[in-house]
């Protein structure tokens, strides 16, 4: 499908092509199949729409695409999280198994919660947990084990070695295509700038880590060292030991051997909302009160398998109504102990809200929610259709986390 809800538009038939117009909005963007075993197969390319200014600039551009990879279908690995048998490969924070005992969806109600008057003006931080124990829980971060996990689909075996200049610049575009793994982006001894997050840009963020959850995109500025040395850039599974990543590499570099496992595991980027306070966008949204505002509850349980908006599984959704041209502030509230990448078809959002913190954030599509924690995003209603909202994990949208803004004539 194209660009809304899944089954408005005809889907591609096989043996079939078809062209599409798109508005050229400058920015790191990608396109991929939305059914969801399909995207875990790799149906996905990146689509980089460049600005005269991009052309104009004395650097080179660098493309990074970030897969997980299994030899097994997506079919077959989307049958065992509805069976269970997925859970055998999952893994929490602390390396432990995850708990496969029956457990009841997390917030789920049969009261409709986005028409709560007063959400706007309302204090996010008397509900916000951060940096809490969940009473004793411990997050968790990846519930299946890929074979690899890839950069322009080759692993640290045999990476891609990019050819650049010394002392040069490098826009690194990268990518997280991936299907239920969020990565750290590491540098390690180079310094980069970040100058764009989901298209669009912000004011410059600088640093060695940026994390980015599945369906996310960073733009990285990072300058080349005169003296040659090589760059490797990688990404570091969350959690876990796992990595990939590509080699920035001048003429006559030593290019390093690098392990595609880490001595350690990888911290947690799911809970680290550090990042995403402090972006601030370089073009933010013009001031407007909120016309409407909606909560959206983020619930779920690993066994049995399922997750779900306000409540509900899509299928079974109501979708939420809004009119064209509202300002919407829209609050993703999780209540489950996994964090969701919540992406908006059709529209960009800012981010005014991380667990209580009012702030003027990044303009983005897709907002990683921390498990147990709140993030509120302000948009104008655009064009009159029905638009998918979903979790971007796939196993996670799969089993019922996905459901429709409904933007209606006035």
């Amino acid at each position: 499908v194209m660009d809304g809800v899944s089954n408005t538009t005809p889907m591609i038939a096989p043996g079939t092509s078809r062209s599409f117009d798109f508005m050229p909005r400058s920015g790191t963007y990608w396109m991929h199949s939305h059914v969801p075993a399909q995207e875990i197969d790799l149906l996905a390319a990146p689509l980089i729409v460049r600005s005269p200014g991009d052309i104009a600039k004395d650097r080179q551009e660098v493309v990074m695409f970030l897969h997980d990879f299994s030899f097994r279908s997506g079919e077959e690995i989307l049958a065992d999280f509805t069976s269970g048998a997925a859970m055998d490969h999952g893994r929490v924070q602390d390396g432990s198994q995850i708990d496969a005992k029956p457990r009841r969806i997390i917030g789920s109600h049969s009261s409709d919660p986005m028409q709560m008057p007063g959400m706007a003006g309302m204090d996010h931080g008397a509900m916000a947990m951060p940096g809490m124990d969940h009473g004793g829980m411990t997050m968790d971060l990846n519930d299946f084990e890929f074979d690899a996990y890839l950069a322009n689909d080759r692993t640290l075996d045999d990476p891609e070695i990019v050819p650049v200049d010394k002392g040069g610049r490098v826009l690194l575009r990268i990518i997280n295509a991936s299907s239920m793994t969020a990565f750290w982006i590491d540098l390690g001894g180079s310094n980069g700038e970040l100058v764009a997050v989901d298209g669009d840009l912000v004011e410059p963020s600088y640093g060695s880590r940026f994390g980015v959850a599945m369906g996310q995109r960073l733009d990285i500025e990072v300058k080349i060292p005169a003296d040659g040395t090589a760059v490797p850039v990688l990404a570091l599974r969350e959690g876990a030991r796992e990595r990939t990543g590509l080699i920035l590499a001048p003429a006559g570099a030593q290019v390093p051997k690098i392990a595609t496992m880490s001595d350690n595991s990888h911290p947690a980027f799911s809970g680290d909302v550090s990042l995403e306070t402090a972006l601030r966008a370089k073009h933010p949204l013009a001031f407007k009160r909120p016309d409407r505002t909606h909560m959206v509850m983020l619930g779920g349980a690993m066994s049995p398998y399922s997750w779900t908006i306000n409540g509900q599984l899509w299928g079974r959704h109501t979708p939420i109504a809004v009119l064209q041209g509202e300002r919407i502030e829209m609050m993703f509230h999780n209540m489950s102990m996994m964090a969701h990448p919540m992406h908006l078809h059709g529209h960009v959002f800012q981010v005014v809200n991380v667990n209580g913190t009012r702030i003027a954030g990044a303009i983005r599509d897709t907002v990683h929610v921390p498990a147990m924690g709140m993030v509120t995003v302000a948009f104008d209603a655009g064009e009159v259709a029905p638009w998918m909202l979903h979790c971007h994990h796939m196993a996670h949208m799969a089993t019922g986390m996905m459901t429709e803004l409904d933007v209606r004539s006035v």
